[in-house]
Parts: structure tokens; sequence; C-alpha cells
């Protein structure tokens, strides 16, 4: 994790162009989250959601939301509250599991923001029903997922030969998926196994969970490096709002 590129805090220019302004935040790999589907931070309530890692979060902030981040990752929260710290933002940072937020009370947030995080959790539906509960009437849940179509390929594979070969069956699970080397070295390198979701438990989820969908986008990869991103978006971001 410490190597990824969702790991590298934020410098000190980006903050002050976003105390001036001019920033910007993601929910995907390279596309901004559209300024509507933000609406106007101040002194707004924001749950981030499993978006440790110094760069969302403080930016946030610095628009002058009243933040706080919630991440499984304590390297992760660290870079928050490091960037925090250093930039002198009010940030509560605490750690626990996407899919259970009882440490906050119903009706607590204005806005949920949540980048491609949910690839690392088998279960959707507990996510969806406690987003809504934590979430006040009439606020918004924004979410950044996968494209289920990932997964139905082995990417090390299609990297060393520049083709895409199907190898697996959708919904794909890294515990019976991977070789047992490959899953090990996960595993001892406490690197998180990942789960494909389909449409209907990312989209359909939601709106089971009682949101309505009011915006969808895709997304490529930062650049041409992957071979899937060349031939098709890799990530999707909706907004989903809680009735009021």
């Amino acid at each position: 994790m410490s190597n990824s590129v969702w790991a590298r805090p934020v410098d000190a220019d980006t903050m002050a162009r976003a105390r001036a302004g001019h920033w910007e935040v993601l929910l995907t790999p390279r596309t901004p989250v559209p300024k509507a589907w933000l609406g106007n931070l101040a002194d707004q309530d924001v749950l981030c959601l499993a978006s440790g890692g110094g760069q969302q979060v403080p930016i946030l902030a610095a628009a002058g939301a009243r933040v706080v981040s919630f991440d499984l990752s304590e390297e992760q929260l660290r870079k928050d509250e490091l960037v925090a710290h250093r930039e002198n933002l009010r940030v509560c940072c605490v750690r626990g599991d996407m899919a259970d937020l009882h440490p906050f009370r119903d009706a607590s947030f204005d806005l949920i923001f949540q980048p491609a995080a949910n690839v690392f959790i088998p279960d959707l539906a507990p996510v969806w029903r406690e987003c809504h509960r934590v979430l006040r009437p009439g606020g918004a849940l924004l979410t950044g997922f996968m494209n289920p179509a990932v997964f139905l390929f082995d990417h090390e594979e299609a990297d060393s030969t520049q083709r895409l070969t199907v190898k697996y069956s959708l919904p794909y699970s890294d515990e019976t998926g991977l070789d047992a080397a490959r899953l090990q070295a996960k595993i001892s390198t406490r690197e998180p196994l990942e789960f494909s979701h389909s449409l209907t438990t990312q989209i359909g989820g939601q709106i089971d969970a009682g949101f309505l969908l009011a915006g969808l986008y895709e997304d490529h990869w930062l650049d041409d490096s992957w071979v899937f991103s060349r031939h098709s978006p890799v990530c999707l971001a909706t907004r989903a709002l809680r009735p009021g």
C-alpha cells in the first residue's frame, strides 16, 4: 500500500491551491468528481469512507467541510493525520470496517465520499445499508467502483503478452481465483484480497437500500500501461441521494 499511487499524501502547493478554491477530488483514477456532485462544502459534515492516504480527506477539509476519515488501514489514516497536522486542518480519523459504521449515529453526515475501495470486501449490502443510515435526508453518497469486466482477466498475464484472454468467471474472488502460491503471497504481505461485484449489487444495491441514483460516469486508468484500460473503462462512479 505504501507504494501505491493512492498512498502518496498531497503536497503543500496542492493544499495552498485548495484553500484558494482551486481543488479537485477523485473517486476513480483520473476524472475529477464534478463540482455539482459535491455542492457547497462549507460547514458540511463529510464522511470519507475507505478514503485514507492523505489525498481526498485534507482537500475536502481545506474546502471547508468537517471531515471524518473512516478507514480500516492504520497506515492510510496516519497519512491523513500527517497532512492535517501539517496544514492545521481539523480532521477526525477513525479506524473501522466500511460495512460497520456503528461509531456514528443515524443521520450524522451530509455527504459520504467513497473512492473505488469496495473491491476489498465480499458483501456490499451492509455498506449500502449503513451509508443510508448515517446520511441525513437529502444527503448524497458518492462512490467509485471497479468495472466488473476487469475481473474476467489475469492482468499480470495480459501485461506480459499484451493480450486479453478471458480466464475467470464472475463473480470473482481472490480466495478462489488465485492459485495457492499467489494467494499465499498476498496474505503474507498483508495485501488486501479483491472481490468483484456485479452492477446489480453495485448500483441496484444502492437503490435497494433506499437511495435514488442521481449521476454516473465511467473512467479509465491513469495511463495506457494497463492493457485493459486501452479497450474499456476500468471504473465507474455514482452519485446517489437519500430522499429527504
